[in-house]
């Protein structure tokens, strides 16, 4: 499938799939938020988007008093409650499996994980969590547009797009305005950040773990991709932490990151997108991603690191988990195993999307990423 077919395809799909009421990532913003995600984009609406734009303006105000709300009721409980359980750290590229090893990993009722809406309304999820998921579930579709699988309200999330939600600089800012292309690039490794930038993000994403783990108060399972380039500052946040870095073929996943980005854009946009850039784009970061990554990951104490495959994971998850398990010195495997076997079968009938590359993108590939196949072990073909 050529990438001129694929984005007519995931254009089809996701304008069918996703209604003018459905949720997007901005509705959980508080008002001065998105007032200034719009200022420093000049207002760019197309104005086809507005019937879906109009509902971000009602969301905003909303978002702003129940925050309000939520640090009057629990603030002062939040704050004398230390995340003092390690945070487990999955890394890897989208489309690495990195959801599916989520998944599987947070079968373990010692994890608590952030949950799409703790993500969606970072701001007051503490205080509006059970009503909100209990009476606008029709807001969020069952399944993810770009591959179909499981979504909903309480499902683990990307703790990215809570960030993105509190103003923090983010990769998922393109998504808004992608005529204006790329954005946020620089929080994928904080090239460029002064080291007052750097504190102020880890503050952020401390404020709203706090709040996560005060209610799970279980070690967090936490996943984000562009965590990949910033092993060094979550170490620094969290010393003992133990991350599981998971790596997938190439050739697979570029194609099926483009299709995630355009989908992404073409449903959640406030332009009606022109994506020229994004090829080049889904190249350059992969790069950048991975060349932070191999800088850093020395930092990380063997004990407390796991590599796996996708391929792996995919033909034989229990072994897989067994093995990080094994690896990161987690004990009790056993006592989880039925709670994994069980979630495997009911992942049996999945299927995952297939692509054809032409040859002008497998040779882009095999230039760009050549360095991470070698290190990793995938052929150039």
């Amino acid at each position: 499938m050529t990438d001129q077919n694929l984005s007519i395809v995931v254009e089809k799909e996701e304008l069918n799939r996703y209604h003018w009421f459905t949720a997007r990532f901005w509705d959980g913003m508080r008002v001065g938020t998105w007032w200034r995600l719009l200022a420093r984009n000049r207002f760019a609406f197309s104005p086809s988007r507005f019937p879906t734009a109009s509902l971000t303006f009602v969301a905003n105000p909303i978002n702003s008093i129940c925050h309000r709300w939520q640090e009057m009721r629990w603030r002062r409980q939040v704050e004398q409650v230390a995340i003092d359980k390690p945070p487990l750290f999955i890394l890897g590229h989208w489309r690495s499996g990195t959801t599916l090893l989520h998944e599987l990993l947070i079968r373990d009722p010692r994890f608590g994980y952030p949950t799409t809406y703790d993500c969606f309304s970072p701001s007051h999820f503490l205080s509006t969590r059970d009503f909100m998921t209990r009476w606008f579930r029709f807001l969020m579709p069952d399944r993810r547009p770009m591959d179909n699988m499981a979504a909903g309200w309480d499902r683990p999330q990307e703790e990215e797009f809570a960030l993105l939600n509190m103003g923090v600089p983010s990769i998922y800012e393109t998504v808004a305005f992608p005529n204006h292309g790329p954005a946020g690039l620089d929080s994928l490794d904080f090239s460029g950040f002064t080291a007052q930038q750097i504190e102020q993000w880890k503050k952020n994403l401390h404020w709203f773990l706090q709040r996560v783990f005060f209610r799970e108060q279980r070690s967090l399972v936490l996943k984000s991709p562009p965590h990949l380039g910033r092993v060094k500052v979550l170490l620094e946040m969290f010393p003992d932490a133990r991350f599981v870095h998971i790596v997938r073929n190439p050739f697979a996943v570029y194609p099926s990151t483009l299709r995630l980005w355009k989908s992404l854009i073409q449903t959640q946009s406030v332009q009606v997108p022109r994506c020229e850039w994004l090829p080049d784009f889904v190249l350059s970061v992969f790069v950048r991603l991975y060349a932070a990554f191999e800088r850093t990951r020395h930092l990380i104490p063997p004990n407390r690191y796991a590599e796996i495959r996708y391929e792996q994971l995919v033909e034989n998850p229990i072994a897989t988990v067994r093995s990080i398990y094994r690896e990161l010195e987690l004990d009790h495997f056993e006592d989880v195993l039925p709670r994994l076997e069980s979630h495997v079968a009911d992942l049996k009938d999945y299927r995952t999307n297939r692509y054809e590359l032409d040859e002008t993108t497998q040779i882009g590939i095999r230039e760009q990423w050549a360095d991470f196949m070698e290190r990793y072990g995938y052929p150039c073909n």
